[in-house]
């Protein structure tokens, strides 16, 4: 950075001053009020005397050789990318974030624009800038280390009456981005699971009303698929604020000494009819005397889970196997004799709404929940979940949580 007298260091310390609001404002107010508090600072800079290297009767040279080097660590440890340009697209000031995006290791000083990007966003968005255009949202993506998305603002600055050059500033938002399009994934999972039930619904119900109902055999039909539809429409909604409630903290897990085997037990016997209805059996090899550190109630759900996934998703004939094992931490497995997964599958299982095979899932009953549910529980408890998986042997699904004196912990799963 160009070296700069005492005015510009108090204008510096202004600007942080100045930041500490903005922050606290919307995605866009920051990025406008960093933009022109930095464009405020190079023009303060650029109109300095350059015989005197300073602003006109200010400073000592004690405070000048100060003030540069400051300004230097703040815009270098700044989270938003600055590069600033003069009127030949040549850099004339940056900070690490700025040769970050533009995966630039060593000085970019004196060096064009053109040789550093051709990424047509910025370009664009500088080019504009030096003819008076102000331009706000530019969405700029890189990937040289993954996807990264930037939202970036360029605003002309002037000295001596005219164009200078142009700032930019660099706005990390790709969590925000990603955010955004699992909120939308979100929406249209849930749009599209309620979707199916309520078509039913509506249909068995308008067929009933036009005459349907006066035929007895008929009527118990519809009425069935009325219910059925209903009690999954309740599923789901119940499933979904569960899972908003873990994931927001609201629910806490009270974790206290848990005799492992006769829990699986009282879980296997709220399972077996459905167990029976597939052929599935059902086996508890945990020692008698397993103990784990938990919260009794979400254990059972975890564990409820589970093992109503591998009951419905086993074949014919099958067998659900709980087991346990101390490796360090206590480790739960659950495992079936079904088809297994694919491994493309194996990383997003834990989503929500993700599904290996969408059909079979819905016509078993599942929301597509439950794993995701699974997951954020196990956080819950300082552990973890996991699954592997061989095509045509079946899947296994290990829950691992830490022995520790049990006590009150709240849900922090983001």
């Amino acid at each position: 950075m160009t070296r700069v007298p005492v005015l510009l260091l108090a204008a510096a310390a202004a600007a942080l001053l100045l930041g500490a609001v903005v922050f606290a404002l919307p995605l866009w107010t920051t990025v406008a009020g960093l933009t022109l508090v930095i464009a405020a600072l190079i023009g303060l800079a650029l109109q300095r005397d350059p015989q005197s290297n300073r602003l006109t009767g200010e400073a000592s040279h004690g405070t000048e050789e100060f003030a540069p080097k400051l300004l230097d660590v703040a815009l270098d440890e700044m989270r938003e990318g600055l590069l600033v340009i003069d009127t030949d697209m040549r850099v004339v000031a940056s900070n690490k974030a700025a040769r970050d995006v533009l995966s630039e290791t060593g000085p970019i000083e004196a060096r064009r624009l053109t040789e550093l990007t051709r990424n047509p966003a910025i370009y664009d968005a500088f080019l504009d800038a030096l003819k008076g255009q102000q331009r706000d949202g530019v969405k700029v993506e890189t990937y040289d280390s993954g996807r990264r998305v930037f939202d970036l603002r360029v605003v002309p600055f002037h000295a001596n009456g005219r164009i200078a050059g142009a700032v930019g500033v660099l706005f990390d938002v790709t969590r925000l981005d990603r955010l955004e399009i699992v909120r939308q994934e979100f929406l249209t999972n849930v749009s599209h699971e309620l979707r199916t039930p309520l078509t039913s619904i509506l249909a068995s119900a308008e067929t009933l009303e036009t005459g349907a109902v006066e035929n007895a055999e008929n009527s118990r039909r519809f009425l069935s698929i009325i219910q059925k539809n209903a009690t999954r429409m309740e599923r789901l909604i119940h499933d979904l604020l569960e899972l908003g409630a873990i994931e927001s903290g609201s629910v806490s897990v009270n974790p206290e000494t848990v005799q492992l085997k006769s829990l699986v037990d009282d879980v296997m016997s709220s399972l077996a009819m459905a167990a029976a209805e597939r052929t599935v059996g059902l086996r508890n090899l945990v020692p008698t005397n397993a103990q784990v550190t938990a919260d009794p109630h979400r254990l059972v759900q975890m564990l409820t889970n589970l093992i109503d996934n591998a009951i419905k998703f086993n074949r014919a004939g099958g067998i659900v196997t709980l087991e346990y094992a101390r490796n360090g931490n206590d480790r739960i497995s659950v495992t079936d004799t079904g088809e297994g997964i694919s491994t493309q599958h194996l990383d997003r299982l834990f989503e929500r709404f993700y599904r290996v095979d969408r059909a079979r899932s819905r016509e078993l009953g599942g929301t597509g929940l439950g794993l995701a549910i699974v997951k954020h529980l196990a956080k819950a408890h300082g552990g973890e979940v996991s699954v592997t998986s061989r095509i045509g042997e079946g899947t296994q699904f290990t829950i691992e949580l830490p022995r520790q004196t049990p006590s009150s912990r709240g849900v922090g799963t983001r």
